[in-house]
């Protein structure tokens, strides 16, 4: 069984939904937090070891650090639930070798300049060009906030195809 159980992209990284939604759902034993920011910022770490369950471990590491962690690239171990907080650290990691089957982006907010693809998916232009740089190595986009939601196609949404 491959250890990680999703890889996820949400701006927020951990927060309500990740622990009351995805944690639960996935079953997962280990958070993997993969943003050079937040691997910077001992307060950031600490709020987030705080929001966890206490029986949920939490690492988090700079892309680099995370693409050589055994914990992303071997079968077995603790049920890993991935978060980035954006599209171009995941790309970071499948260009280091890391691999997904596929990537849940469940929240990328608005900021200037970004363009709203999906009800809390907004895009720069940079976000977009990384989606479909990740969709081209194999990986399926799945949109969707939470668990009990309908996932969404978003390679589809960025081509401007259906998503249904």
């Amino acid at each position: 069984m491959m250890a990680v159980c999703l890889a996820r992209i949400d701006d927020r990284l951990v927060h309500g939904q990740v622990v009351e939604g995805w944690i639960p759902h996935l079953r997962a034993q280990r958070v993997v937090v993969v943003s050079d920011g937040a691997a910077a910022d001992e307060t950031q770490k600490a709020l987030m070891r705080m929001a966890l369950p206490e029986d949920v471990e939490l690492e988090v590491m700079t892309v680099e650090e995370a693409a050589r962690h055994p914990s992303l690239r071997e079968n077995g171990g603790p049920r890993t639930l991935v978060l980035a907080p954006g599209p171009l650290e995941i790309l970071g990691l499948l260009e280091r070798g890391v691999s997904f089957a596929r990537v849940n982006v469940g929240g990328l907010h608005y900021s200037a300049g970004k363009v709203q693809l999906g009800k809390a998916i907004f895009l720069s232009e940079e976000d977009r060009e990384a989606l479909k740089s990740i969709s081209r190595r194999g990986v399926f986009l799945e949109g969707r906030a939470v668990p009990a939601e309908k996932e969404t196609d978003l390679l589809a949404l960025l081509e401007g195809r259906s998503a249904a």
